[in-house]
């Protein structure tokens, strides 16, 4: 890993998820979160201050050390307990049908395997269950997709895999869920990393 990847990126990701527009939109989704919870892809747990008080445990996995060592800062002083797993997002460490709420924000765009972790996401999921996700990814406007397709090379270098082009309803269609829920809008500033998809999917 250079030193771009585990040193300046973790802090890059931290800061650029800080602001008052994503917090926002953390807000809306984050409080539907009950029972046995998993996030995958926590970043520097950015999530944790907006989670319910009907959670009863809350599994966290990041494949970035430097970030889970960031999240762990954050963790003390909880209504229920957290576990931390260095783990990627195409395994993932539970049982079947062993979770109640599956939280996906800014992940999807950086999993190599988006596909596989949904499936994932599917499996450990309870009948039940629900899937929350808050991601960004391709915009319905034939010139911005452009030119989300033309920076999507250069911006996954330097975003930790980050691609700006991909279809998250679409995703998450085919990982085996049912959307109940699906809210779009732009964020303020540049159009080709701004398109947002928030809602709720339900195990099919």
């Amino acid at each position: 890993m250079g030193l771009y990847s585990k040193y300046i990126l973790p802090r890059l990701l931290d800061f650029a998820r800080r602001n008052k527009d994503v917090t926002e939109l953390r807000q809306l989704v984050l409080p539907e979160t009950k029972g046995i919870v998993l996030e995958v892809g926590i970043g520097s747990a950015l999530n944790f201050p907006y989670y319910s008080s009907k959670v009863l445990h809350l599994s966290r996995i990041d494949s970035s050390p430097e970030l889970l060592q960031m999240a762990q800062r954050k963790t003390g002083g909880t209504s229920f307990p957290v576990t931390l797993l260095n783990q990627t997002a195409e395994k993932f460490p539970l049982e079947d049908h062993s979770v109640d709420t599956v939280v996906m924000t800014w992940v999807l765009c950086s999993i190599a395997d988006s596909l596989t972790a949904l499936r994932e996401a599917k499996r450990v999921l309870r009948g039940d269950g629900r899937l929350i996700f808050l991601e960004h990814g391709l915009s319905p406007e034939p010139k911005i997709q452009s030119w989300q397709n033309c920076l999507t090379p250069v911006w996954k270098r330097i975003g930790g895999g980050c691609c700006l082009n991909k279809k998250i309803d679409g995703l998450i269609s085919h990982g085996g869920f049912a959307i109940r829920e699906l809210h779009n809008c732009y964020m303020p500033g540049p159009k080709p990393m701004t398109y947002v998809y928030r809602g709720f999917a339900e195990p099919e």
